[in-house]
């Protein structure tokens, strides 16, 4: 996640999460890969270590996760009724783990400033020994149950809406100004099918 955002906001990546090749982003660390190109983050492999990249299908798994992620959240505000939240609390390992900023400069969760972004830890593990300590605490679970309601996301008419816009880092429509104004982005546009004299021959081929 943090490799991700860190090359969006060198301008190696673009808002539709294509990777740039040598020639467009500058850097000799793009490899081509076939048709699109990769990152290499560290290449120990004269010393025996790890080589370690970033391929655009690292790129589009981390795209699926995080636009589900906000297309969720989406639908929770669209049933609310709001356009904007005060606060994010992400809660588990996940949670606990991942730097705010780097998930709002991928657009994974709606547009709030960093410091309101906090982790809840293990908030199933710890409200179990809650409702196992106290006997108040578990009638008052019992009744807040009963408020809730549910959002199937899988059924929701504006889930592939919410979904297909946030595919774009960090999102197609949404601003996400509060983000832009503490961590500026660059916005390059990389065409997958090549670039330069040779991408527009296989261009007019293809229209051929």
């Amino acid at each position: 996640i943090e490799a991700v955002a860190e090359m969006r906001i060198a301008g190696l990546v673009d808002a539709k999460g294509l990777i740039g090749s040598a020639e467009q982003t500058g850097t000799d660390r793009m490899i081509a890969e076939g048709r699109t190109h990769a990152y290499l983050i560290h290449d120990g492999s004269e010393a025996g270590g790890p080589r370690i990249t970033v391929t655009q299908g690292d790129i589009r798994a981390i795209q699926l996760a995080k636009s589900a992620l906000y297309a969720g959240a989406r639908l929770l505000m669209d049933e609310r009724e709001v356009e904007a939240v005060d606060r994010v609390v992400l809660a588990g390992a996940f949670g606990a783990h991942i730097s705010p900023k780097h998930a709002l400069v991928l657009g994974m969760i709606p547009d709030v400033p960093v410091e309101k972004v906090t982790s809840a830890g293990n908030a199933a593990g710890t409200g179990a020994r809650i409702a196992l300590c106290s006997v108040a605490a578990r009638r008052e679970a019992e009744a807040l149950v009963r408020q809730i309601t549910k959002v199937e996301t899988a059924i929701e008419p504006r889930f592939q809406e919410h979904f297909v816009a946030a595919n774009a880092i960090p999102h197609a429509t949404a601003p996400f100004a509060g983000l832009r104004e503490t961590q500026p982005l660059p916005e390059p546009s990389f065409n997958q099918s090549g670039s330069g004299e040779g991408g527009a021959r296989r261009r007019r081929r293809a229209r051929d």
